[in-house]
């Protein structure tokens, strides 16, 4: 190979949000297809890359363990439920800021009790 790694994993990345943008939707089958043909990617044009059942998705990670790239999970960001700057947010900082009052609340009058209703709720009886 005459790229490098991180050229190489720069090309294929470009070529997997091309692959992602051009894709054709199939409302009715709820899956969509690949328009041309991505040979770097092993996509052929007409392949499904996204179904809604029964379907193992595209992994970019098996693209880069297929061209043997050394370490390839430092190419790919981490999913946001397994960690991140995402989670790392809304785990750690978000969390520890005290809730401000709004002001709105600050002049609420307190509730009172409510009657007990006429009738038992019936409403009054007309004869």
């Amino acid at each position: 190979m005459s790229l490098t790694q991180k050229e190489l994993v720069e090309e294929l990345r470009i070529q997997w949000t091309r692959l992602w943008q051009e894709r054709l939707d199939d409302k009715l089958r709820a899956e969509g297809v690949a328009t041309n043909d991505y040979y770097s990617l092993f996509v052929d044009k007409g392949t499904i890359i996204h179904a809604t059942r029964d379907f193992k998705a595209l992994s970019f990670r098996e693209i880069l363990e297929k061209y043997q790239v050394v370490n390839a999970d430092r190419y790919i960001p981490p999913n946001p439920e397994v960690g991140g700057w995402t989670k790392f947010i809304r785990t750690s900082i978000v969390n520890q800021q005290p809730r401000k009052k709004k002001r709105a609340e600050l002049y609420l009058s307190e509730k009172k009790e409510k009657q007990q209703p006429k009738k038992g709720g019936r409403g009054w009886l007309h004869v």
